[in-house]
């Protein structure tokens, strides 16, 4: 969902910036098609697969049925995650970042509700969990589609245009399939730390995933001024303007980088009472905050890796940072577990692999953008010529 969430968010971005609104609106219904047959692929993948892939990741026997029936319902909303994601990211592309802040917002409070009256009311545990979240994901699927219907622009969704046109699809496997790559790979480097973190057992696995929790709340923030970059880097872009992305950059960065630091160092200092709101006690949470302590302070770090990531799509490549992700982040990461994390065995050297891989993956980014600018700039300055 978020790889096709950024690679139609880069697509459209361009299309907005040369007005060129034919190529709007085909990438729009193609893509929004291909969100929900892409989406009940997965679905169904991942609902019959989440037993075998909780195995693989050496899951405590204890949990694991819960987990796996959790799942199950997860990927029953599948459909309506890569919905909402795709449609969130024309609006976003299209300038409108409010609308799929207010349809998320809405989603996350009926989420909230529906919990209370699956899990506290009608006592259905787990299953209760991934109901309200498979309904919560409905809600804003509905939302996204709603909003894009009501547009009066060349991205107004109209049912009836909804086909998948050759030369957008194309240009999406294009520009997705490194970063389909990039996310499957990430997806396989996340399983081995998770496996790794499950040899500590079910209290270190419970602190572990409420901490998890908390910091995708900082990530969230993160990523928005990210996906502003790609916006606004592939508007300029696409209307050959050059003068503007580097300032859009450094402004992106600066902001990024300033949003990491304060929710990250102020989410690791409120760590007692952020995860205490979640029921952690005891061992479970001292290992909520151990994580913490190493990933939520240098969490801007990777603000400044994707705002870079950004600005590179923005600017038409993708190959490039779905490369340097790899071998940067996971590469970096299956390693570090292999020699230093197998020669020292604690958690604490198990979460220091996430700062190290992000320093070394947004400093090749960096210079990739520089690079890769010229040439791009001198393109753009040759077409107004």
């Amino acid at each position: 969902g978020a790889v096709g969430r950024l690679v139609h968010h880069a697509q459209v971005a361009r299309f907005v910036g040369a007005r060129d609104n034919e190529k709007v609106s085909r990438s729009v219904h193609t893509a929004v098609l291909v969100s929900v047959i892409g989406g009940f692929i997965v679905g169904v993948f991942g609902f019959f697969a989440s037993g075998v892939m909780l195995e693989w990741m050496n899951t405590p026997e204890a949990v694991l049925p819960l987990s796996a029936l959790y799942l199950k319902i997860y990927f029953c909303g599948m459909p309506f995650n890569l919905l909402y994601n795709f449609g969130a990211s024309i609006l976003r592309a299209c300038g409108d970042t409010k609308r799929p802040l207010i349809v998320l917002a809405l989603a996350g409070v009926a989420n909230i509700g529906l919990n209370i009256l699956t899990v506290a009311g009608l006592k259905m545990s787990v299953a209760g969990v991934g109901v309200a979240t498979t309904v919560a994901q409905a809600i804003s699927a509905a939302g996204v589609v709603i909003a894009l219907m009501r547009r009066r622009d060349a991205a107004r969704l109209v049912f009836k245009k909804l086909r998948i046109h050759k030369a957008a699809f194309w240009d999406i496997i294009k520009i997705g399939l490194p970063a389909g790559v990039q996310g499957t790979v990430f997806s396989v480097s996340n399983v081995v730390i998770q496996s790794s973190i499950n040899g500590f057992g079910e209290t270190a696995v419970a602190g572990n995933a409420t901490a998890a929790n908390i910091e995708g709340f900082v990530y969230v923030a993160m990523n928005s001024v990210a996906q502003a970059c790609l916006t606004v880097v592939g508007q300029n872009y696409g209307a050959g303007k050059p003068e503007n992305i580097d300032l859009s950059l450094v402004q992106c960065l600066l902001l990024v980088t300033g949003v990491g630091l304060v929710l990250g160092v102020g989410a690791w200092l409120g760590g007692g009472f952020l995860l205490g709101l979640y029921g952690s006690e005891g061992a479970a949470l001292e290992y909520g905050i151990e994580r913490m302590k190493i990933i939520c302070v240098m969490y801007f770090m990777c603000g400044v890796m994707d705002t870079l990531v950004g600005a590179l799509r923005g600017i038409g490549s993708s190959l490039v940072p779905m490369l340097v992700s790899v071998f940067g982040v996971v590469g970096v990461r299956i390693l570090w577990i292999f020699t230093v994390f197998g020669k020292y065995h604690t958690l604490t050297v198990l979460y220091i692999s996430y700062p190290v891989s992000w320093f070394i993956t947004l400093s090749v980014h960096l210079v990739c953008y520089l690079v890769l600018r010229k040439k791009k700039f001198a393109q753009l300055r040759g077409q107004r010529t």
